[in-house]
């Protein structure tokens, strides 16, 4: 009999799955509920190619469990809950307890109770749903698989910030970075398919979806990387602010009459970058189709691209060259004009773009010409996949 696994990813309003078999590593359902706590909450499930979508009230996190739970047995996906064989759940921070991936148990989940704050827009809700599946299917083994672990190399020049070292050492204040499952799959992905040796080469990866994150991947370990204590930092993103001056945040606060420093961080994080700068999308494809009408909207797209030049440019300097630049996720695999733009910046260390290449084709594939000095990929990203060997890595 084929092993399932459950693949999570829970937001504050939202739920997505996708369910594995093994070993085929085949995804044979996935779905979403969105709106969840909200009005018009929407659960949507796809198997063997058909789509089923209802509207139903969907007041929490065990509630959306429950559901999804009656359509895997609805549709005789599972015969019973036990044909689960497990539940890997993506958690942005593991905070400074976890080093690794972990098998969730009664001490885990206590830990992790205790590292919201790192990541105060993620790891709530994301815990939320792991505490739901423990308690509708208290028999199967769950793990957890953390964003932040595959900086946990970090140098520690590239980790502490410039502030007194007892505030690291006390609470842990110092640079997570994010994405990482996606770094480290799409990076390793990357080294098999151009068959060279992972640990000798100098990576740069270019996470960009709604979230952006640029790593540097040098001797096989994350070496920097552009989001910091949470993934409010680094570059321009969707909605986010990326870096900024704290003063500008205090000054902001003193002009707009804000005396809460969290109703501050959420405007940095929804209402900022593209967004923000644009005033009218967080969308890259919306902002391209009104670039020539709209000059506000053509600067979004420069700030976007000059700070992620300015991320390759100074890893690059710091890892002292660049062998592979990869391109992955939303905006990474779908947008040869953003991708085009990032790469023309680097002409001038040879690297040279295949027309043909960027603007066609699917998959993992070459976009830089055959004499780049520079290789530039196309790596479409599976965090999903990833939790999935963490999980069996674990679990045997």
């Amino acid at each position: 009999m084929k092993r399932k696994v459950l693949v999570v990813n829970s937001g504050s309003s939202t739920l997505k799955f996708k369910l594995f078999a093994l070993p085929e590593e085949e995804v044979i359902v996935k779905g979403m509920v969105d709106r969840l706590g909200l009005d018009h909450s929407v659960f949507e499930i796809t198997y063997q190619g058909q789509k089923h979508t209802q509207e139903i009230p969907i007041n929490s996190h065990v509630q959306a469990v429950e559901i999804l739970i009656k359509q895997l047995l609805d549709l005789n996906v599972i015969n019973d809950v036990q044909d689960i064989s497990g539940i890997g759940h993506r958690v942005v921070s593991g905070g400074p307890y976890f080093d690794d991936s972990t098998l969730l148990n009664e001490q885990s989940l206590s830990k992790l109770s205790q590292i919201d704050e790192y990541a105060p827009l993620h790891n709530p809700a994301e815990r939320k749903g792991i505490e739901a599946f423990a308690q509708m299917l208290p028999e199967v083994p769950q793990v957890a698989v953390f964003d932040t672990t595959f900086h946990k190399k970090l140098p520690k020049m590239n980790q502490v910030y410039s502030i007194p070292k007892e505030y690291d050492e006390k609470f842990g204040a110092h640079r997570y970075g994010a994405h990482g499952t996606s770094h480290d799959y799409v990076s390793h992905k990357a080294a098999e398919f151009l068959d060279i040796p992972y640990s000798q080469q100098k990576m740069i990866s270019l996470h960009m979806g709604s979230g952006v994150s640029v790593t540097a991947i040098k001797d096989g370990h994350s070496f920097d990387t552009s989001m910091g204590f949470t993934p409010i930092s680094g570059v321009t993103m969707s909605s986010r602010a990326g870096d900024i001056d704290i003063s500008l945040v205090a000054f902001l606060m003193e002009k707009l009459q804000i005396n809460d420093i969290h109703e501050m961080i959420d405007i940095l994080n929804n209402e900022s970058g593209l967004k923000g700068i644009s005033g009218i999308s967080p969308d890259m494809r919306d902002l391209i189709s009104a670039k020539d009408s709209n000059p506000d909207a053509k600067l979004a797209i420069e700030v976007f691209i000059n700070r992620i030049v300015k991320y390759i440019g100074s890893y690059i300097a710091e890892m002292h060259g660049i062998d592979v630049m990869i391109f992955t996720a939303g905006m990474g695999e779908n947008n040869p004009v953003i991708r085009q733009a990032i790469m023309d910046n680097f002409n001038f260390l040879g690297m040279k773009v295949d027309q043909v290449a960027n603007e066609n084709g699917k998959g993992i594939r070459q976009i830089s010409a055959p004499d780049s000095k520079i290789t530039a990929l196309v790596v479409p990203t599976d965090e999903e996949l990833m939790i999935v060997h963490e999980f069996e890595r674990l679990v045997k």
